[in-house]
């Protein structure tokens, strides 16, 4: 082979692979920066869900607690009422039957 052919081949795959290596790595420069601009994004819209959450489980804990006392309360009243009906009920085989 003349060598002016394989000067001229060996610079054209030279040319290739620095192309190739340019291309690579910049698809892998905005890829990474890509990545980098999501997460950010992406966090804070993940900070203000969990704001959210959080606000809503306070919510939720707020209106638990409140059915907790109603519940106690009413245990309370139920407790303190079935006392003395239990007293004022005549006890068994002392009924006097109008008959």
């Amino acid at each position: 082979m003349p060598p002016g052919i394989v000067i001229i081949a060996v610079g054209a795959i030279v040319a290739g692979i620095v192309i190739v290596r340019t291309i690579s790595e910049t698809i892998l420069r905005l890829r990474e920066q890509n990545r980098h601009a999501s997460n950010s994004v992406s966090s804070s819209v993940n900070d203000e869900r969990i704001a959210r959450i959080e606000a809503a489980v306070e919510a939720i804990a707020i209106e638990v607690e409140r059915i907790s006392e109603g519940q106690r309360f009413t245990t309370k009243l139920l407790s303190e009422h079935s006392q003395p009906a239990q007293t004022l009920m005549p006890k068994p085989g002392k009924f006097d039957t109008p008959h």
